[in-house]
């Protein structure tokens, strides 16, 4: 998740001659304004990198090692903080932007382990069955161990249709598992929607990315104006692995009208932010329900975390994944860069989900309730009223007149519809359903 690009103090080694990398500490002394201990440790890089220039059992790239140096320095502090040499930004800027062919997939390093956050919908590791949690011990035939985070989705990502090897190991599977996925188009629709039950709608957001807020109000025009407007919505964010913070901000914003949606906190003045909620002009009171599951992660859990806050939603499904940082991205000379944590962020009443996530009001795992075959009882054959020699006729209802129906024109960008009888065998989404509806009724016994 990117936040600006703030301009810190740096500096940059010289990559000519090795002894003269550092030119003099007491130089750097006056310009770092560090103790003492800092520049013991600088002295003690130029000796060591001396040493191995004039000794090593092979001649040494000076700038390799000096650029492993780096990367193992930020790559240290925390798994979303990386030094990222020049063609790396290319791929960075995919993320949000743009069209990209890979197979599909979110990961992070988790304990220096390269790990599936989620796959993306849609995907070829997503059609595969490639889950949330997966290990990646081998991407072809180059083990994943100790590689770094950009090197891996340079791997994945390639030619359109050309076939990349993917070996994981699972939680519960006994032998690694291969998957041979061919690479495709990563699609940039984030957003769909359907209508499960007049007045019930459904909207599945799978990232945020630059056009995500558009494409909501799109969608929430399109199911407010069915059926005399909506009733309830579920919305979900299972497997969503998050992205811009302006967009999760924006979103949130759709349904409270006041109050803190995050704060973030960082320890320079300038990485602190509290973004709040404006009130406008659309009435969206209706009841919400916010699907979240492991694969929910940093921009996802901002949302379920302020909607949850502000009780203006309930949060249904398993503990979310626990990214509660900010990121961002800080250009070098000659088009290396580094990318690294500036901040921490914090829900509306105040707390961190940093390896916690946002624990649902209603736990439900997820399940595809298969289709039962109705049985005929006995009791579905006793005699009824209707059954009896000489019963009163039902009255027939009164047909209202008939509207003509207005041929609907397709829009193309979202031309993918949500098949409404499918979801409601997934158990997570029925569930949500049936609280939205009993809410309904429960509401119009109270009168309110």
């Amino acid at each position: 998740m990117k936040h600006g690009s703030y301009n810190i103090f740096k500096f940059w080694f010289s990559l000519g001659v090795a002894v003269c990398v550092f030119i003099s500490i007491t130089g750097f002394k006056s310009t770092l304004q560090a103790n003492d201990n800092t520049y013991q440790s600088l002295k003690l890089f130029t000796d060591v990198l001396e040493e191995l220039e004039k000794n090593y059992v092979d001649d040494v790239d000076t700038d390799e090692l000096i650029h492993n140096a780096i990367k193992g320095m930020v790559g240290n502090l925390d798994p979303h903080s990386s030094f990222m040499p020049p063609e790396a930004f290319d791929e960075l800027q995919d993320d949000t932007k743009g069209e990209f062919s890979g197979i599909g997939i979110v990961i992070t390093m988790k304990e220096a382990i390269l790990t599936v956050v989620s796959p993306i919908e849609g995907t070829p590791a997503y059609k595969a069955g490639i889950q949330a949690g997966d290990i990646i011990i081998r991407i072809d035939d180059k083990s994943t161990k100790d590689m770094a985070l950009w090197e891996a989705v340079n791997m994945m990502r390639g030619p359109r249709h050309k076939e990349v090897l993917i070996t994981v190991i699972r939680e519960g599977e006994p032998n690694s598992i291969e998957y041979s996925l061919k690479r495709d188009l990563i699609p940039m629709e984030s957003v769909r929607s359907a209508m499960l039950e007049p007045g019930y709608g459904y909207l599945r957001i799978t990232n945020f990315r630059m056009s995500t807020l558009d494409d909501i109000k799109e969608h929430l025009g399109k199911l407010e104006s069915k059926n005399n407007g909506l009733k309830g919505l579920i919305m979900d964010l299972r497997d969503n692995p998050g992205g811009l913070l302006d967009q999760a901000v924006k979103i949130s914003d759709l349904f409270l009208d006041q109050g803190n949606i995050v704060s973030i906190k960082g320890r320079q003045e300038r990485n602190t932010q509290v973004f709040k909620a404006h009130s406008d002009n659309e009435d969206r009171k209706y009841p919400i329900v916010v699907l979240i599951n492991g694969g929910s992660a940093s921009a996802s859990e901002i949302v379920a975390g302020a909607l949850q806050d502000h009780s203006r939603a309930l949060i249904l499904g398993t503990t979310s994944f626990g990214k509660g940082s900010v990121q961002t991205v800080h250009p070098l000379k000659e088009g290396f860069g580094i990318k690294y944590t500036i901040a921490r962020y914090y829900t509306p009443n105040g707390a961190s989900i940093q390896a916690k996530g946002i624990v649902p009001d209603i736990e439900v795992e997820y399940e595809i309730l298969e289709k039962k075959e109705k049985k005929v009882s006995i009791f579905d054959r006793m005699i009824r009223e209707k059954d009896l020699k000489n019963s009163l006729k039902p009255e027939k209802a009164k047909q209202p007149g008939k509207i003509k129906k207005q041929p609907q024109k397709q829009n193309r960008k979202h031309q993918r519809l949500l098949d409404s009888d499918q979801l409601q065998h997934d158990a997570q989404v029925k569930r949500a359903l049936d609280i939205l509806i009993s809410y309904g009724v429960f509401s119009k016994l109270n009168g309110s």
